[in-house]
């Protein structure tokens, strides 16, 4: 069996403190990132060269100071993202002598985790790692995937989430979605959200899952 240098994982946040020590465009990146996921995250650093995002400014809180260990205690992940090499693997150090998992920005390979080129459509989340080998090659894939995956795909998973909410608010048994979701995949409901074909979307919804069913009444608002 062939072996692979990561474990792939999407880690839910939400709620939790992650540490970001640099206030530089690294920094600031993976602060957004992690705020937008939902984590309520410190960043420390004696200054910002970016502003805090106003959509985020309530789950990044700036902590004007220089690094001590202390910052760690409380936290679920680190980010050592300063300009100092030496400072990162200090932050690292004291992060795993706590069971701390960090990353470090400018050194892959002394990282307990790495993180990946990432496409978001709404609900669907796509990844592209190059194991740290090529950052460069990883963005060229995020681009492409970027454009081959628009926003119907937010649309379709959002719609395809709001069936299976009111399939269990009416008692139906989860083991029988599966053939229900797989009749609208194989039907085509992706194509015709892209395409804008509300009639065709709602006899679709009707001949397989009976009246009440509707673009309309599940996702108030034009398809896009």
């Amino acid at each position: 069996m062939s072996s692979i240098p990561y474990y792939p994982v999407h880690l839910k946040v939400k709620g939790k403190t992650c540490l970001v020590v640099g206030g530089g465009k690294v920094g600031m990146r993976k602060a957004r990132t992690l705020a937008k996921s939902g984590a309520l995250v410190k960043m420390v650093s004696p200054r910002l060269m970016d502003t805090i995002p106003r959509e985020t400014a309530d789950r990044i809180s700036w902590i004007s100071e220089p690094y001590t260990p202390e910052h760690i205690v409380g936290t679920t992940l680190v980010f050592a993202a300063t300009d100092q090499r030496q400072l990162n693997r200090q932050i690292a150090a004291d992060a795993r002598s706590k069971g701390i998992l960090c990353n470090i920005a400018d050194d892959p390979d002394a990282s307990d985790f790495i993180l990946p080129a990432i496409v978001h459509r709404g609900d669907l989340i796509l990844t592209v790692s190059t194991s740290g080998n090529s950052p460069a090659f990883a963005k060229k894939l995020r681009q492409d995937l970027e454009a081959r995956f628009g926003e119907e795909y937010a649309d379709f998973l959002l719609l395809m989430g709001k069936i299976r909410s009111r399939l269990l608010a009416q008692g139906h048994a989860p083991d029988r979605h599966k053939a229900i979701f797989s009749t609208l995949i194989n039907e085509d409901l992706l194509g015709m959200i892209m395409e804008n074909q509300t009639d065709k979307i709602n006899h679709l919804l009707l001949s397989i899952l009976g009246s009440g069913y509707t673009y309309e009444n599940l996702m108030p608002g034009d398809p896009t």
